[in-house]
C-alpha cells in the first residue's frame, strides 16, 4: 500500500504580497512597541519614585534639556563632531580591513606570516594605544579618527578573512575546472560567497566605532557627544548626560541601519529574515 503525501500551498505562497505587507506592519509595530514600553516604564518609575528622579531624570524632563542644548548650539556641534569622527574612522578602518582580510583569506603564505602578529595586536585594548597616538598625532581629531580606524580594522579584518576561508572548497574547484583566473575567482566566486558574512562584520564594526568614540571623548576631547555626557556628569547636569546617551544610541542605530541597507543593495540574493519560526 502506497501512501501519498500532498503538500498544499500556505497563505504566504497563495498571497505573497498581502503576507509581506502584513509582516512589514507587524515588524514595525513590534520594533516601536519595545522603546515605547521602555520610556513608559522609565517615566512611571520616576513618577511613583521607585527611583530617585534627580539621579534618574524621567523622559518628561529630557525634552526641555534637549531644547536648551539646541538653543545653545551644543547639540548640533557635538553631534556633527562625533558623526564626522565616526564616518572618517570607520571608512579608513573598514577599507583597510576588507583589503587585508581578503588578501590573507586567499593566501596561506600571507596568513601564516601576518596572522600571529595581527592576533596579538587584536587582543590589546585599543584605548591603551591612545597615549601613543596622542604623542604622534597630538590632541585633535586625527588621534580620535586613527584610533577608531584601528579598532574597526581588526573587527573587519577578522570577519572578512574568516568569510573568505569559509567559502566551500567545491566552489573553488568548480571555478578551477572552468579555468578561472585569479581575478575571476575573486569576482565571481569568493566575493559573492563571502559578502553576507562580510556585511555582518561591517555592521558589528559600525557599533564598535560608536563605542570607541564615546570612550575616547570621555578621556581627551572637549567636543562631541561623549564630552557632552561627561560634562553633564561632572557638572551634575544629569538631563544633559541622558540626552547625550540617547543621541549616542540613535547615532549608533542609524549607522548600523545604513550599513545594513548598503549590504542589502549588494547581496540581494539572500533572505533578510531566515528565522526558523516565521511568526
Amino acid at each position: 500500500m502506497t501512501t501519498m503525501l500532498i503538500r498544499r500551498p500556505g497563505v504566504a505562497e497563495l498571497h505573497p504580497v498581502r503576507t509581506r505587507r502584513r509582516w512589514t506592519v507587524t515588524k514595525v509595530a513590534l520594533g516601536v512597541s519595545v522603546p515605547v514600553l521602555f520610556v513608559l516604564a522609565w517615566q512611571l518609575s520616576a513618577v511613583f519614585e521607585w527611583v530617585d528622579p534627580y539621579l534618574y531624570p524621567p523622559p518628561s524632563r529630557l525634552g526641555p534639556a534637549l531644547v536648551t542644548l539646541w538653543e545653545e548650539g551644543k547639540l548640533v556641534d557635538a553631534t556633527v563632531t562625533s558623526v564626522r569622527r565616526i564616518i572618517l574612522g570607520y571608512l579608513l578602518g573598514a577599507g583597510a580591513g576588507v583589503v587585508v582580510g581578503f588578501l590573507m583569506g586567499m593566501s596561506r603564505a600571507l596568513r601564516a606570516a601576518l596572522e600571529p602578529f595581527s592576533w596579538a595586536w587584536y587582543t590589546v585594548p585599543k584605548l591603551a594605544l591612545l597615549p601613543i597616538f596622542l604623542t604622534i598625532f597630538g590632541f585633535g581629531d586625527t588621534s580620535v579618527v586613527v584610533l577608531i580606524a584601528v579598532t574597526v580594522y581588526f573587527f573587519v579584518w577578522i570577519s572578512v578573512m574568516s568569510a573568505v576561508m569559509a567559502v566551500p572548497a567545491g566552489y573553488r574547484e568548480a571555478a578551477l575546472m572552468l579555468r578561472a583566473n585569479s581575478w575571476e575567482m575573486f569576482r565571481q566566486v569568493l566575493l559573492p560567497a563571502a559578502l553576507p558574512e562580510i556585511f555582518v562584520g561591517l555592521r558589528i564594526a559600525a557599533g564598535v566605532s560608536v563605542l570607541i568614540l564615546v570612550g575616547i571623548e570621555f578621556v581627551i576631547s572637549d567636543q562631541g557627544l561623549g564630552y557632552l555626557i561627561e560634562q553633564g556628569r561632572t557638572l551634575l547636569l544629569l538631563e544633559q548626560s541622558y540626552v547625550g546617551i540617547l543621541l549616542v544610541a540613535l547615532v549608533g542605530y542609524l549607522f548600523a541601519l545604513l550599513v545594513k541597507f548598503i549590504g542589502r543593495l549588494f547581496i540581494r540574493w539572500t533572505d533578510e529574515d531566515n528565522a526558523i519560526i516565521p511568526s
